[in-house]
Formats: structure tokens, C-alpha cells, sequence
């Protein structure tokens, strides 16, 4: 189950979690208004959670309810 960056991230875009991921999957471009995690790189290692300076990192089955939309908002972020 991969991590997810939900709503929290929006408009802050804090990088502590993409100095600290090994495989280097937390990505997002300067027209971005938050991070992304690609679900088909993620480990599941759980590196990234800790680091995020706002709460935004979730794993998939724990986001909550509220945010259930950017699990989805980040596995369509890579489809492009």
C-alpha cells in the first residue's frame, strides 16, 4: 500500500519528505500547488510521514475520509 500526499500539502509543498525518500518518489513541478507520491515507485517504507512538517502523508487505507479523493489526485498525477 503506497503513501499518499492529501490536502494539507496544498499551497505549502514542503521538501522534507523528498530529501529523506529512497527511491525518489515524491515529486511536483513549479505549476503545482502540492507534492505527489507515484503509487507504482513507492516502498511503503514510511521515511516521508515523519518528515511532513504539516500531517499530509497518509497511507492509502489510512487517509482520512475527508481527503479519500487525492489517492486517486496522486495515482493520476503520474498517468500524464
Amino acid at each position: 500500500m503506497p503513501y499518499v500526499i492529501a490536502e494539507p500539502c496544498v499551497g505549502v509543498k514542503d521538501k522534507s519528505c523528498v530529501a529523506v525518500c529512497p527511491v525518489d518518489c515524491i515529486h511536483g513541478g513549479d505549476d503545482d500547488n502540492q507534492l505527489f507520491i507515484d503509487p507504482s515507485e513507492c516502498i511503503d517504507c514510511g521515511l516521508c510521514e515523519p518528515e511532513c512538517p504539516v500531517d499530509a502523508i497518509f497511507m492509502d487505507d489510512e487517509v482520512p475520509e475527508k481527503w479519500s479523493s487525492f489517492i486517486q489526485l496522486n495515482a493520476d498525477y503520474y498517468k500524464k
